[in-house]
Protein backbone atom coordinates (compact mmCIF):
# COMPACT_ATOMS: atom_id res chain seq x y z
CA UNK A 1 0.00 0.00 0.00
CA UNK A 2 2.76 2.43 0.93
CA UNK A 3 4.53 1.50 -2.31
CA UNK A 4 1.41 2.38 -4.32
CA UNK A 5 1.05 5.73 -2.52
CA UNK A 6 4.71 6.50 -3.12
CA UNK A 7 4.22 5.83 -6.84
CA UNK A 8 1.02 7.83 -7.32
CA UNK A 9 1.57 10.90 -5.12
CA UNK A 10 4.31 12.35 -7.38
CA UNK A 11 2.14 11.65 -10.43
CA UNK A 12 -0.85 13.35 -8.78
CA UNK A 13 1.17 16.41 -7.82
CA UNK A 14 2.67 16.75 -11.30
CA UNK A 15 -0.82 16.42 -12.79
CA UNK A 16 -2.17 19.16 -10.53
CA UNK A 17 0.72 21.40 -11.53
CA UNK A 18 0.02 20.74 -15.19
CA UNK A 19 -3.70 21.50 -14.78
CA UNK A 20 -2.97 24.71 -12.91
CA UNK A 21 -0.53 25.79 -15.59
CA UNK A 22 -3.05 25.05 -18.39
CA UNK A 23 -5.86 26.87 -16.58
CA UNK A 24 -3.68 29.92 -16.00
CA UNK A 25 -2.99 30.36 -19.78
CA UNK A 26 -6.12 28.68 -21.08
CA UNK A 27 -7.48 31.62 -23.11
CA UNK A 28 -4.12 32.47 -24.66
CA UNK A 29 -3.34 28.86 -25.55
CA UNK A 30 -6.77 28.25 -27.08
CA UNK A 31 -7.04 31.49 -29.10
CA UNK A 32 -6.09 31.44 -32.78
CA UNK A 33 -3.61 34.32 -33.16
CA UNK A 34 -4.77 34.80 -36.77
CA UNK A 35 -8.48 35.06 -35.96
CA UNK A 36 -10.48 38.26 -35.34
CA UNK A 37 -13.14 38.54 -32.67
CA UNK A 38 -15.84 41.19 -32.31
CA UNK A 39 -13.63 43.41 -30.18
CA UNK A 40 -10.90 43.37 -32.81
CA UNK A 41 -13.08 43.62 -35.94
CA UNK A 42 -13.02 46.94 -37.80
CA UNK A 43 -16.47 47.71 -39.28
CA UNK A 44 -14.95 50.05 -41.84
CA UNK A 45 -14.33 47.00 -44.01
CA UNK A 46 -18.09 46.46 -44.21
CA UNK A 47 -18.55 50.02 -45.45
CA UNK A 48 -15.96 49.56 -48.20
CA UNK A 49 -17.65 46.38 -49.39
CA UNK A 50 -21.13 47.93 -49.33
CA UNK A 51 -19.91 50.92 -51.33
CA UNK A 52 -18.19 48.80 -53.97
CA UNK A 53 -21.13 46.44 -54.36
CA UNK A 54 -23.59 49.31 -54.82
CA UNK A 55 -21.79 50.07 -58.09
CA UNK A 56 -22.64 46.56 -59.31
CA UNK A 57 -22.23 42.99 -58.17
CA UNK A 58 -18.88 41.22 -58.34
CA UNK A 59 -20.58 38.61 -60.54
CA UNK A 60 -19.60 40.33 -63.80
CA UNK A 61 -21.94 43.30 -63.51
CA UNK A 62 -24.89 40.90 -63.33
CA UNK A 63 -27.63 43.34 -62.32
CA UNK A 64 -25.96 46.40 -63.86
CA UNK A 65 -26.05 44.67 -67.22
CA UNK A 66 -29.65 43.52 -66.89
CA UNK A 67 -31.40 46.14 -64.77
CA UNK A 68 -29.57 49.39 -65.47
CA UNK A 69 -28.58 48.84 -69.10
CA UNK A 70 -30.78 46.23 -70.77
CA UNK A 71 -33.95 47.59 -69.17
CA UNK A 72 -33.72 51.10 -67.71
CA UNK A 73 -31.38 52.67 -70.28
CA UNK A 74 -33.47 51.62 -73.26
CA UNK A 75 -36.91 52.17 -71.72
CA UNK A 76 -35.81 55.75 -71.02
CA UNK A 77 -34.45 56.08 -74.57
CA UNK A 78 -31.00 56.98 -73.38
CA UNK A 79 -29.57 53.96 -75.18
CA UNK A 80 -30.75 51.65 -77.93
CA UNK A 81 -29.81 48.09 -78.80
CA UNK A 82 -30.63 45.65 -81.56
CA UNK A 83 -29.27 42.68 -79.60
CA UNK A 84 -32.06 40.15 -79.18
CA UNK A 85 -31.74 39.67 -75.41
CA UNK A 86 -31.99 43.41 -74.67
CA UNK A 87 -35.62 42.94 -73.68
CA UNK A 88 -36.16 46.44 -72.26
CA UNK A 89 -35.76 48.03 -75.67
CA UNK A 90 -38.89 46.20 -76.85
CA UNK A 91 -40.89 46.20 -73.56
CA UNK A 92 -40.58 42.43 -73.32
CA UNK A 93 -40.48 40.56 -70.02
CA UNK A 94 -37.43 38.52 -69.15
CA UNK A 95 -38.19 37.46 -65.59
CA UNK A 96 -34.58 36.60 -64.87
CA UNK A 97 -33.40 40.04 -65.92
CA UNK A 98 -36.03 42.02 -64.02
CA UNK A 99 -35.26 39.94 -60.93
CA UNK A 100 -31.50 40.55 -61.20
CA UNK A 101 -31.33 43.66 -59.04
CA UNK A 102 -33.33 42.10 -56.21
CA UNK A 103 -31.29 38.89 -56.33
CA UNK A 104 -27.99 40.77 -56.06
CA UNK A 105 -28.96 43.74 -53.87
CA UNK A 106 -30.01 41.76 -50.79
CA UNK A 107 -26.94 39.48 -50.47
CA UNK A 108 -24.33 41.80 -52.02
CA UNK A 109 -25.42 45.21 -50.73
CA UNK A 110 -28.06 45.17 -48.02
CA UNK A 111 -26.41 42.40 -46.02
CA UNK A 112 -23.19 44.35 -45.54
CA UNK A 113 -24.85 47.70 -44.83
CA UNK A 114 -27.31 46.15 -42.37
CA UNK A 115 -24.48 44.31 -40.61
CA UNK A 116 -22.49 47.54 -40.39
CA UNK A 117 -25.40 49.44 -38.86
CA UNK A 118 -26.28 46.69 -36.37
CA UNK A 119 -22.67 46.01 -35.33
CA UNK A 120 -21.90 49.69 -34.62
CA UNK A 121 -25.20 50.58 -32.99
CA UNK A 122 -24.70 52.19 -29.59
CA UNK A 123 -20.89 52.17 -29.85
CA UNK A 124 -19.61 55.71 -29.41
CA UNK A 125 -16.21 54.83 -30.85
CA UNK A 126 -17.91 54.06 -34.17
CA UNK A 127 -20.45 56.89 -34.32
CA UNK A 128 -19.43 58.35 -37.67
CA UNK A 129 -19.10 55.04 -39.50
CA UNK A 130 -22.46 54.02 -38.01
CA UNK A 131 -24.16 57.15 -39.34
CA UNK A 132 -22.58 56.79 -42.77
CA UNK A 133 -23.73 53.18 -42.76
CA UNK A 134 -27.30 54.35 -42.10
CA UNK A 135 -27.09 56.83 -44.98
CA UNK A 136 -25.62 54.27 -47.36
CA UNK A 137 -28.18 51.67 -46.39
CA UNK A 138 -30.95 54.19 -47.12
CA UNK A 139 -29.42 54.94 -50.53
CA UNK A 140 -29.50 51.23 -51.35
CA UNK A 141 -33.05 50.73 -50.18
CA UNK A 142 -34.37 53.75 -52.06
CA UNK A 143 -33.29 52.26 -55.37
CA UNK A 144 -34.60 48.82 -54.42
CA UNK A 145 -38.05 50.05 -53.41
CA UNK A 146 -38.21 52.39 -56.41
CA UNK A 147 -37.74 49.41 -58.71
CA UNK A 148 -40.17 46.99 -57.05
CA UNK A 149 -42.46 48.87 -54.64
CA UNK A 150 -43.27 47.05 -51.38
CA UNK A 151 -40.19 45.07 -50.33
CA UNK A 152 -38.67 43.47 -47.22
CA UNK A 153 -37.19 46.47 -45.42
CA UNK A 154 -37.45 46.74 -41.63
CA UNK A 155 -36.34 43.14 -41.01
CA UNK A 156 -34.17 42.72 -44.11
CA UNK A 157 -30.48 41.89 -43.79
CA UNK A 158 -30.73 41.15 -40.07
CA UNK A 159 -30.98 37.36 -40.18
CA UNK A 160 -27.80 36.93 -38.12
CA UNK A 161 -29.13 39.25 -35.40
CA UNK A 162 -32.82 38.31 -35.40
CA UNK A 163 -32.98 34.82 -36.86
CA UNK A 164 -35.70 36.01 -39.28
CA UNK A 165 -34.77 34.54 -42.64
CA UNK A 166 -38.12 35.25 -44.31
CA UNK A 167 -38.88 38.93 -43.66
CA UNK A 168 -42.27 40.36 -44.52
CA UNK A 169 -42.77 42.91 -47.28
CA UNK A 170 -43.21 46.43 -45.93
CA UNK A 171 -45.41 49.06 -47.57
CA UNK A 172 -43.45 51.55 -49.67
CA UNK A 173 -45.22 54.39 -47.90
CA UNK A 174 -43.81 53.23 -44.55
CA UNK A 175 -40.41 52.54 -46.12
CA UNK A 176 -40.11 56.07 -47.47
CA UNK A 177 -41.13 57.62 -44.17
CA UNK A 178 -38.37 55.66 -42.45
CA UNK A 179 -35.77 56.34 -45.15
CA UNK A 180 -36.31 60.08 -44.73
CA UNK A 181 -36.06 59.79 -40.96
CA UNK A 182 -32.90 57.71 -41.15
CA UNK A 183 -31.05 60.03 -43.51
CA UNK A 184 -32.13 63.14 -41.60
CA UNK A 185 -31.05 61.72 -38.23
CA UNK A 186 -27.81 60.21 -39.50
CA UNK A 187 -26.69 63.37 -41.28
CA UNK A 188 -27.33 65.41 -38.15
CA UNK A 189 -25.50 62.93 -35.91
CA UNK A 190 -22.27 62.95 -37.93
CA UNK A 191 -19.53 64.61 -35.90
CA UNK A 192 -16.51 66.42 -37.32
CA UNK A 193 -13.50 65.40 -35.24
CA UNK A 194 -15.14 62.13 -34.23
CA UNK A 195 -14.04 58.64 -35.21
CA UNK A 196 -12.09 58.45 -38.48
CA UNK A 197 -14.01 56.64 -41.22
CA UNK A 198 -11.12 54.79 -42.82
CA UNK A 199 -13.23 52.49 -44.99
CA UNK A 200 -14.93 55.30 -46.91
CA UNK A 201 -14.12 54.99 -50.63
CA UNK A 202 -16.43 57.85 -51.66
CA UNK A 203 -15.28 60.89 -49.67
CA UNK A 204 -12.27 59.52 -47.83
CA UNK A 205 -13.97 60.03 -44.47
CA UNK A 206 -14.82 63.72 -45.01
CA UNK A 207 -17.70 64.13 -42.56
CA UNK A 208 -18.79 67.53 -43.90
CA UNK A 209 -19.20 66.11 -47.39
CA UNK A 210 -21.21 63.25 -45.95
CA UNK A 211 -23.49 65.76 -44.25
CA UNK A 212 -24.11 67.46 -47.59
CA UNK A 213 -24.59 64.07 -49.27
CA UNK A 214 -27.19 63.12 -46.65
CA UNK A 215 -29.14 66.35 -47.14
CA UNK A 216 -29.01 65.97 -50.94
CA UNK A 217 -30.21 62.36 -50.72
CA UNK A 218 -32.98 63.47 -48.35
CA UNK A 219 -34.04 66.07 -50.92
CA UNK A 220 -34.14 63.46 -53.67
CA UNK A 221 -36.19 61.11 -51.50
CA UNK A 222 -38.60 63.86 -50.53
CA UNK A 223 -39.11 64.96 -54.13
CA UNK A 224 -40.04 61.39 -55.04
CA UNK A 225 -43.20 61.90 -52.96
CA UNK A 226 -44.47 65.08 -54.60
CA UNK A 227 -47.58 63.33 -55.91
CA UNK A 228 -47.94 60.63 -53.25
CA UNK A 229 -47.55 62.69 -50.06
CA UNK A 230 -46.87 66.36 -50.76
CA UNK A 231 -47.10 67.30 -47.07
CA UNK A 232 -44.38 64.86 -46.00
CA UNK A 233 -42.32 65.83 -49.04
CA UNK A 234 -42.40 69.53 -48.18
CA UNK A 235 -41.48 68.95 -44.55
CA UNK A 236 -38.25 67.18 -45.48
CA UNK A 237 -37.50 69.49 -48.40
CA UNK A 238 -37.61 72.35 -45.91
CA UNK A 239 -35.20 70.51 -43.60
CA UNK A 240 -32.68 70.25 -46.45
CA UNK A 241 -32.54 73.98 -47.21
CA UNK A 242 -28.99 75.29 -46.99
CA UNK A 243 -27.46 71.87 -46.26
CA UNK A 244 -27.04 70.20 -49.66
CA UNK A 245 -24.10 69.92 -52.06
CA UNK A 246 -22.45 73.20 -53.05
CA UNK A 247 -20.51 72.26 -56.20
CA UNK A 248 -19.09 69.50 -58.39
CA UNK A 249 -16.45 68.78 -55.75
CA UNK A 250 -19.24 67.35 -53.57
CA UNK A 251 -20.29 64.80 -56.21
CA UNK A 252 -20.35 61.25 -54.87
CA UNK A 253 -18.06 59.14 -57.06
CA UNK A 254 -16.64 55.64 -56.79
CA UNK A 255 -13.22 55.30 -58.43
CA UNK A 256 -12.64 51.81 -59.77
CA UNK A 257 -9.44 49.83 -60.21
CA UNK A 258 -8.61 48.27 -63.56
CA UNK A 259 -5.73 46.31 -62.05
CA UNK A 260 -7.91 44.58 -59.49
CA UNK A 261 -9.58 42.33 -62.02
CA UNK A 262 -13.19 42.50 -63.09
CA UNK A 263 -14.35 42.38 -59.47
CA UNK A 264 -13.31 46.01 -59.01
CA UNK A 265 -13.70 47.36 -62.55
CA UNK A 266 -16.37 49.84 -63.62
CA UNK A 267 -19.46 47.72 -64.21
CA UNK A 268 -21.12 49.77 -66.97
CA UNK A 269 -17.80 49.98 -68.80
CA UNK A 270 -17.35 46.20 -68.68
CA UNK A 271 -20.67 45.67 -70.43
CA UNK A 272 -20.45 48.49 -72.97
CA UNK A 273 -16.89 47.48 -73.89
CA UNK A 274 -18.39 44.16 -74.98
CA UNK A 275 -16.90 41.90 -72.32
CA UNK A 276 -19.97 39.68 -72.34
CA UNK A 277 -21.23 39.98 -75.90
CA UNK A 278 -21.46 42.53 -78.71
CA UNK A 279 -22.79 45.44 -76.69
CA UNK A 280 -19.90 47.59 -77.92
CA UNK A 281 -21.01 47.40 -81.56
CA UNK A 282 -24.78 46.90 -81.42
CA UNK A 283 -25.70 49.12 -78.45
CA UNK A 284 -25.57 52.89 -78.99
CA UNK A 285 -26.95 56.18 -77.77
CA UNK A 286 -30.66 56.43 -78.56
CA UNK A 287 -31.85 58.76 -81.30
CA UNK A 288 -34.20 60.37 -78.74
CA UNK A 289 -31.28 61.45 -76.57
CA UNK A 290 -28.95 62.51 -79.40
CA UNK A 291 -31.72 64.38 -81.24
CA UNK A 292 -32.54 66.32 -78.04
CA UNK A 293 -28.92 67.43 -77.69
CA UNK A 294 -28.63 68.30 -81.38
CA UNK A 295 -31.90 70.24 -81.51
CA UNK A 296 -30.76 72.44 -78.62
CA UNK A 297 -27.15 72.86 -79.79
CA UNK A 298 -26.14 71.36 -76.45
CA UNK A 299 -22.36 71.44 -75.91
CA UNK A 300 -22.52 68.06 -74.15
CA UNK A 301 -23.12 66.39 -77.50
CA UNK A 302 -19.52 66.72 -78.67
CA UNK A 303 -18.29 65.35 -75.35
CA UNK A 304 -20.50 62.35 -74.59
CA UNK A 305 -20.96 60.98 -78.11
CA UNK A 306 -18.55 59.72 -80.77
CA UNK A 307 -18.92 57.94 -84.10
CA UNK A 308 -16.59 55.43 -85.78
CA UNK A 309 -15.52 54.07 -82.38
CA UNK A 310 -15.79 50.46 -83.59
CA UNK A 311 -15.19 49.75 -87.27
CA UNK A 312 -16.30 46.11 -87.20
CA UNK A 313 -18.38 43.79 -85.06
CA UNK A 314 -15.70 41.10 -85.28
CA UNK A 315 -13.04 42.77 -83.18
CA UNK A 316 -13.59 44.85 -80.05
CA UNK A 317 -10.60 47.07 -80.71
CA UNK A 318 -11.48 50.75 -80.56
CA UNK A 319 -10.60 53.08 -83.39
CA UNK A 320 -8.34 55.80 -81.99
CA UNK A 321 -9.51 58.16 -84.75
CA UNK A 322 -13.11 58.25 -83.50
CA UNK A 323 -15.10 61.37 -84.37
CA UNK A 324 -16.47 63.83 -81.79
CA UNK A 325 -17.86 66.41 -84.22
CA UNK A 326 -21.32 67.28 -82.92
CA UNK A 327 -22.96 67.69 -86.33
CA UNK A 328 -22.27 64.08 -87.40
CA UNK A 329 -23.55 62.42 -84.23
CA UNK A 330 -26.53 60.16 -84.84
CA UNK A 331 -28.50 58.11 -82.36
CA UNK A 332 -29.95 54.70 -83.12
CA UNK A 333 -33.75 54.38 -82.95
CA UNK A 334 -35.27 52.27 -80.17
CA UNK A 335 -37.48 49.28 -80.86
CA UNK A 336 -35.43 47.92 -83.76
CA UNK A 337 -33.78 44.55 -84.37
CA UNK A 338 -31.82 42.57 -86.96
CA UNK A 339 -34.74 40.36 -88.04
CA UNK A 340 -34.72 41.35 -91.70
CA UNK A 341 -38.41 42.29 -91.37
CA UNK A 342 -39.45 45.63 -92.81
CA UNK A 343 -40.41 48.15 -90.14
CA UNK A 344 -38.38 46.30 -87.52
CA UNK A 345 -34.88 45.79 -88.88
CA UNK A 346 -32.73 48.84 -88.13
CA UNK A 347 -30.85 48.34 -91.39
CA UNK A 348 -34.05 49.24 -93.23
CA UNK A 349 -34.66 52.35 -91.11
CA UNK A 350 -34.36 55.75 -92.78
CA UNK A 351 -31.60 56.67 -90.32
CA UNK A 352 -29.35 53.76 -91.25
CA UNK A 353 -26.20 54.23 -93.30
CA UNK A 354 -23.77 52.00 -91.38
CA UNK A 355 -23.52 50.82 -87.79
CA UNK A 356 -20.28 52.74 -87.42
CA UNK A 357 -22.19 55.97 -88.04
CA UNK A 358 -24.38 55.54 -84.95
CA UNK A 359 -23.05 57.31 -81.86
CA UNK A 360 -21.33 55.44 -79.04
CA UNK A 361 -20.56 56.78 -75.56
CA UNK A 362 -17.25 58.63 -75.43
CA UNK A 363 -14.41 56.22 -74.47
CA UNK A 364 -13.76 58.50 -71.50
CA UNK A 365 -17.03 57.19 -70.05
CA UNK A 366 -16.05 53.56 -70.61
CA UNK A 367 -12.82 53.24 -68.64
CA UNK A 368 -12.39 50.12 -66.53
CA UNK A 369 -10.88 52.27 -63.79
CA UNK A 370 -13.37 55.08 -64.37
CA UNK A 371 -15.79 56.63 -61.91
CA UNK A 372 -19.26 55.37 -61.13
CA UNK A 373 -21.28 58.55 -60.56
CA UNK A 374 -23.65 58.08 -57.60
CA UNK A 375 -25.20 61.45 -56.70
CA UNK A 376 -24.38 64.90 -58.06
CA UNK A 377 -24.64 68.58 -57.34
CA UNK A 378 -26.38 68.98 -60.72
CA UNK A 379 -29.15 66.57 -59.70
CA UNK A 380 -29.52 68.40 -56.42
CA UNK A 381 -29.81 71.83 -58.01
CA UNK A 382 -32.37 70.64 -60.54
CA UNK A 383 -34.41 69.15 -57.70
CA UNK A 384 -34.17 72.47 -55.86
CA UNK A 385 -35.41 74.20 -59.01
CA UNK A 386 -38.44 71.93 -59.01
CA UNK A 387 -39.02 72.41 -55.27
CA UNK A 388 -38.96 76.18 -55.80
CA UNK A 389 -41.24 76.00 -58.82
CA UNK A 390 -43.67 73.49 -57.31
CA UNK A 391 -43.72 74.47 -53.61
CA UNK A 392 -41.93 77.84 -53.44
CA UNK A 393 -39.29 76.32 -51.15
CA UNK A 394 -35.54 76.89 -51.27
CA UNK A 395 -35.10 80.05 -53.31
CA UNK A 396 -35.29 80.95 -56.99
CA UNK A 397 -36.28 78.26 -59.46
CA UNK A 398 -34.38 80.02 -62.25
CA UNK A 399 -31.19 80.35 -60.18
CA UNK A 400 -31.25 76.68 -59.19
CA UNK A 401 -32.03 75.67 -62.77
CA UNK A 402 -29.08 77.63 -64.09
CA UNK A 403 -26.78 76.12 -61.46
CA UNK A 404 -28.05 72.62 -62.22
CA UNK A 405 -27.62 72.91 -65.99
CA UNK A 406 -24.17 74.42 -65.54
CA UNK A 407 -23.05 71.60 -63.23
CA UNK A 408 -24.56 68.98 -65.57
CA UNK A 409 -22.01 70.20 -68.11
CA UNK A 410 -18.96 70.98 -65.99
CA UNK A 411 -19.05 67.67 -64.10
CA UNK A 412 -18.26 65.69 -67.26
CA UNK A 413 -14.54 66.12 -66.60
CA UNK A 414 -15.02 63.72 -63.69
CA UNK A 415 -15.30 60.97 -66.30
CA UNK A 416 -12.21 62.10 -68.16
CA UNK A 417 -10.33 65.43 -68.53
CA UNK A 418 -10.83 65.29 -72.31
CA UNK A 419 -14.58 65.67 -71.77
CA UNK A 420 -14.31 68.97 -69.89
CA UNK A 421 -16.80 71.76 -70.48
CA UNK A 422 -16.54 75.04 -68.61
CA UNK A 423 -18.99 77.50 -67.10
CA UNK A 424 -18.69 79.67 -70.20
CA UNK A 425 -20.05 76.87 -72.40
CA UNK A 426 -22.96 76.49 -70.01
CA UNK A 427 -23.58 80.23 -69.86
CA UNK A 428 -23.85 80.45 -73.65
CA UNK A 429 -26.30 77.56 -73.64
CA UNK A 430 -28.44 79.17 -70.91
CA UNK A 431 -28.49 82.48 -72.77
CA UNK A 432 -29.92 80.67 -75.76
CA UNK A 433 -32.29 78.61 -73.59
CA UNK A 434 -33.37 80.76 -70.63
CA UNK A 435 -35.55 79.40 -67.87
CA UNK A 436 -39.25 80.06 -68.46
CA UNK A 437 -41.42 79.56 -65.38
CA UNK A 438 -44.54 78.76 -67.42
CA UNK A 439 -42.71 75.76 -68.85
CA UNK A 440 -40.50 75.26 -65.81
CA UNK A 441 -41.40 71.73 -64.70
CA UNK A 442 -40.91 70.34 -68.18
CA UNK A 443 -37.56 72.12 -68.59
CA UNK A 444 -36.31 70.89 -65.21
CA UNK A 445 -37.43 67.30 -65.71
CA UNK A 446 -35.99 67.13 -69.22
CA UNK A 447 -32.63 68.39 -67.99
CA UNK A 448 -32.74 65.84 -65.15
CA UNK A 449 -33.47 63.14 -67.72
CA UNK A 450 -30.52 64.20 -69.89
CA UNK A 451 -28.14 64.58 -66.95
CA UNK A 452 -28.85 61.19 -65.37
CA UNK A 453 -28.45 59.59 -68.80
CA UNK A 454 -24.95 61.07 -69.06
CA UNK A 455 -24.29 59.76 -65.53
CA UNK A 456 -25.22 56.28 -66.82
CA UNK A 457 -27.55 56.07 -63.79
CA UNK A 458 -30.55 54.93 -65.78
CA UNK A 459 -32.28 53.61 -62.65
CA UNK A 460 -32.60 57.21 -61.48
CA UNK A 461 -33.63 58.37 -64.96
CA UNK A 462 -36.49 55.87 -64.92
CA UNK A 463 -37.62 56.68 -61.38
CA UNK A 464 -37.78 60.43 -61.92
CA UNK A 465 -39.53 59.97 -65.26
CA UNK A 466 -42.18 57.76 -63.68
CA UNK A 467 -42.77 60.41 -61.02
CA UNK A 468 -43.00 63.39 -63.39
CA UNK A 469 -44.02 61.87 -66.72
CA UNK A 470 -41.47 64.22 -68.30
CA UNK A 471 -40.07 64.41 -70.87
CA UNK A 472 -43.00 63.07 -72.86
CA UNK A 473 -41.29 60.03 -74.37
CA UNK A 474 -43.00 58.39 -77.33
CA UNK A 475 -43.30 54.61 -76.76
CA UNK A 476 -41.76 52.32 -79.37
CA UNK A 477 -43.91 50.28 -81.72
CA UNK A 478 -43.01 46.61 -81.75
CA UNK A 479 -45.14 43.46 -82.10
CA UNK A 480 -46.30 41.55 -79.02
CA UNK A 481 -44.80 43.76 -76.31
CA UNK A 482 -45.48 42.64 -72.75
CA UNK A 483 -47.06 45.99 -71.90
CA UNK A 484 -49.47 46.55 -74.75
CA UNK A 485 -47.09 49.16 -76.11
CA UNK A 486 -46.71 51.37 -73.03
CA UNK A 487 -43.41 52.13 -71.29
CA UNK A 488 -42.94 49.80 -68.26
CA UNK A 489 -43.52 51.21 -64.76
CA UNK A 490 -41.85 48.71 -62.41
CA UNK A 491 -40.03 45.39 -62.18
CA UNK A 492 -42.13 42.34 -61.18
CA UNK A 493 -41.07 40.45 -58.05
CA UNK A 494 -38.64 37.55 -58.61
CA UNK A 495 -40.42 34.23 -59.13
CA UNK A 496 -38.13 32.59 -56.58
CA UNK A 497 -39.81 34.68 -53.88
CA UNK A 498 -42.96 32.66 -54.51
CA UNK A 499 -41.03 29.60 -53.36
CA UNK A 500 -38.59 30.86 -50.73
CA UNK A 501 -40.83 33.49 -49.11
CA UNK A 502 -44.17 32.30 -50.38
CA UNK A 503 -46.69 33.70 -47.89
CA UNK A 504 -45.17 37.17 -47.79
CA UNK A 505 -44.69 37.22 -51.57
CA UNK A 506 -48.29 36.22 -52.23
CA UNK A 507 -49.64 39.06 -50.10
CA UNK A 508 -47.32 41.67 -51.61
CA UNK A 509 -47.79 40.66 -55.25
CA UNK A 510 -51.57 40.69 -54.88
CA UNK A 511 -51.43 44.27 -53.56
CA UNK A 512 -49.51 45.85 -56.48
CA UNK A 513 -51.66 48.51 -58.20
CA UNK A 514 -52.07 47.27 -61.76
CA UNK A 515 -50.76 43.81 -60.88
CA UNK A 516 -47.32 42.31 -60.35
CA UNK A 517 -46.30 43.11 -63.91
CA UNK A 518 -44.23 45.57 -65.91
CA UNK A 519 -47.30 47.81 -66.10
CA UNK A 520 -47.97 47.72 -62.34
CA UNK A 521 -47.10 50.79 -60.28
CA UNK A 522 -45.23 51.50 -57.09
CA UNK A 523 -46.98 53.58 -54.42
CA UNK A 524 -45.45 56.97 -55.27
CA UNK A 525 -46.08 56.55 -59.02
CA UNK A 526 -49.35 58.43 -59.37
Amino acid sequence: MRTIIKLYVPLLLSGLALITSCTKNFEKINTDPLSVNQEQFNPNYLLSTAQLNYTGSVDFAYETWRGNLIYASTMMQGMSSVIGYWAGDKYMLNEGYTAAYWEKAYPDQIKYAADLVEFTKGKAQYNNVHQIGRIWKALMFQRLTDLYGDIPYFDAGKGYYTGNLYPKYDAQQAIYADLLKEVDEAGTALTAGGDAVTGDLIYGGDVNKWKRFAASLMLRMAMRLTKADATLAQSYITKAVGKTMTGDADNALFKHDANGGRVTQNRAAQVLLGDGGQENFYTRWSSTFINYLKANNDPRLGKVAVTKLYLTDVTKAQNSAFITTASVQKGMPNGKDLSGIAGRDVRQDASYTDFTDYSSPNPGMLKRDGNTIILTYAETELLWAEAAQRFNIGGSAAAHYNAGVTAAMTYLSQFDPSMALNAGDAAAYLTAHPYVAANGLEMISTQYWAHTITMLDFYETWSNWRRTGLPALVPIVYPNTNTGGSIPRRFPYPLIEGVSNAANYKTASAAVPGGDKLVGRVWWDK
